[in-house]
């Protein structure tokens, strides 16, 4: 009988033995997989996010002094929100076949510059014409107030006052999701902007952790729109054959004023 609980005894002692290094292996061997997992997606991320158009205080600099060349006020409250889309001074962004809205924009910051809309109207028209799909509009006019509140909680978002201040306070900008896009998307995005930004009549950024094209637009887009100074239809870009480099949105450069 001694001899049969003895047995038990070191059975017992064994499973525990071995379940005890099992456990061990347990604990560690993820973890160490999850570091060199973590590490792969890490280098994976900054490979992948080689942007055209790197957000930079240059960048805002740039984007303020247009507003400041504007004369365009930072607009602080709903009030001057209001007075402002009541002047027409702020005009409505629409939705249709060719741009939408991410559905938590809030429907009374739907606003934004009238040459700003129009420079909406015509990369979602030659968006879509590549792509038979809508742009997708996620930010447009902030106030002073919103902007202080997104910052709390998002401690990459540009200030409400100063130099570097975010020039969604002024209407000028709206930010475009990036997300979901193809590679060919992205990249024929980028090559849109391009032109645009070497004439000075936008300042877009790629930035990295919203995921969106957020697009300054100079006043002077609305006076280098005109009929004459399109290259064709006033969609925006004509596409070559394969539709891979999208041409310059305007005329000759040198003829404009």
């Amino acid at each position: 009988m001694k001899a049969k609980t003895k047995r038990i005894f070191l059975v017992i002692f064994l499973a525990a033995a071995v379940c005890g290094q099992a456990f061990g292996l347990h604990q560690v061997m993820p973890t160490h997989h999850v570091h060199r997992a973590s590490k792969r997606r890490s280098h994976f991320r900054r490979v992948l996010w080689n942007p055209v158009f790197r957000p930079s205080r240059d960048s805002l600099l740039r984007q303020n002094e247009e507003i400041d060349r504007l004369e365009l006020p930072r607009i602080q409250n709903e009030a001057e929100l209001e007075q402002l889309i009541a002047s027409q001074e702020l005009v409505p962004i629409v939705a249709g076949q060719t741009l939408r809205f991410d559905p938590r924009l809030d429907p009374d910051r739907r606003y934004c510059r009238p040459w700003t809309r129009d420079f909406l109207e015509d990369l979602s028209e030659a968006y879509y014409k590549q792509f038979h799909g809508q742009i997708q509009v996620n930010s447009a006019v902030r106030t002073v107030q919103v902007q202080k509140r997104l910052r709390r909680h998002n401690r990459n978002a540009a200030p409400e006052i100063g130099e570097t201040a975010s020039s969604h306070l002024a209407g000028i900008t709206v930010d475009i999701q990036r997300r979901g896009m193809t590679k060919q998307q992205v990249a024929w995005v980028e090559q849109y902007l391009m032109p645009l930004k070497d004439e000075g009549l936008v300042e877009p950024e790629e930035e990295r952790h919203q995921w969106v094209f957020h697009v300054a637009v100079s006043g002077r887009y609305a006076e280098l729109r005109e009929p004459k100074t399109l290259v064709g239809e006033q969609q925006g870009e004509l596409l070559d054959d394969e539709g891979a480099q999208p041409q310059s949105l305007f005329a000759d450069s040198e003829s404009q004023p």
